[in-house]
């Protein structure tokens, strides 16, 4: 039987286990009952939300016997950053880390490619966020080969004329590195959570026209933005194929439709909380000698003058 840390979260965002997952089938617009909310009765839900959070995440450290893992993953101007940042408002800072993953370095390279995010794990008790992750390697070099070149790995071999041949089986050895990485962690006690911030191709024209036509936003437009978005339909593939390997119920994957900001942020803190409550936290309990030295100091402190 599988391993998994506590019963995943199904709050209808959660994509099936080893099932096929069609991306056209995916929501990018609210869905359940919430979608009739305002946006400021929603954002009053999300502040009960990361209030709970903030608690959750005191007992977490405490308690020190799991971690948290939480991956996000998106297409341009799906709302990652604010997000993130909305959902750990008001939790304490020291018990958190967010670590983005961009291009390889030199260093990097010479490594196996889950290699540099073992180093940014959490730490028992901690929550730790990628913001973009090791699913980049089977996402955006899926879709633009030519960056597996640098990495000398077997089943990559550049032609002679500058094309990159991949062997089918070598995303296959990907996928099965991740889930089984994924299923080593929890069975470490880290609670494995991923999010997909599903955003439609019409809501990120008018996000990333906005970035260019108000200053304040000007500089989180890239012109490489409108290539991604010109190879849509091989991202949406790619992504299915993350979906359909690495959704597993130790490490669950939810889509989270991404057109409303403020229901996006309201979702992902309700799994988010939902899941850590399933931990069962607890407030740690002293021995009965380390009750005694409480006694001990209690007095000492009442006998000062």
């Amino acid at each position: 039987m599988a391993f998994t840390l506590i019963d995943s979260i199904d709050n209808g965002f959660r994509l099936p286990f080893d099932g096929r997952v069609s991306m056209r089938a995916l929501s990018t617009s609210p869905v359940d009952e919430d979608s009739a909310l305002s946006k400021d009765e929603l954002k009053e839900r999300l502040q009960e939300k990361v209030d709970a959070l903030s608690e959750l995440q005191r007992k977490l450290f405490a308690d020190k016997r799991f971690s948290v893992l939480l991956i996000f993953q998106a297409l341009d101007a799906a709302g990652k950053d604010s997000t993130i940042r909305h959902v750990m408002t008001g939790v304490n800072p020291a018990g958190v880390s967010e670590t983005s993953f961009g291009r390889p370095s030199t260093g990097e390279l010479d490594h196996g490619f889950l290699w540099r995010t073992n180093a940014a794990l959490p730490a028992k008790g901690k929550i730790g966020i990628f913001n973009r992750s090791y699913y980049e390697e089977v996402l955006t070099t899926r879709v633009n080969p030519e960056l597996l070149v640098p990495q000398r790995v077997p089943g990559v071999t550049q032609l002679p004329n500058g094309q990159v041949e991949v062997d089918p089986q070598f995303w296959e050895d990907r996928f099965e590195a991740i889930a089984a990485h994924e299923q080593y962690l929890a069975r470490q006690g880290v609670l494995v959570l991923k999010f997909f911030l599903n955003v439609s191709r019409d809501e990120q024209k008018q996000r990333l026209l906005a970035r260019i036509d108000k200053p304040r936003k000007n500089w989180k437009f890239e012109v490489g933005d409108l290539d991604t978005r010109d190879r849509w339909p091989a991202y949406a593939a790619a992504y299915e194929d993350i979906f359909s390997w690495t959704a597993k119920p130790w490490a669950p994957w939810y889509a989270i439709p991404a057109d409303s900001k403020p229901y996006m942020r309201l979702k992902v803190a309700e799994t988010i909380v939902a899941a850590l409550e399933r931990l069962e936290l607890g407030w740690p309990e002293l021995s009965e000698e380390g009750k005694a030295g409480l006694k001990s100091a209690r007095e000492r402190l009442a006998s000062e003058n």
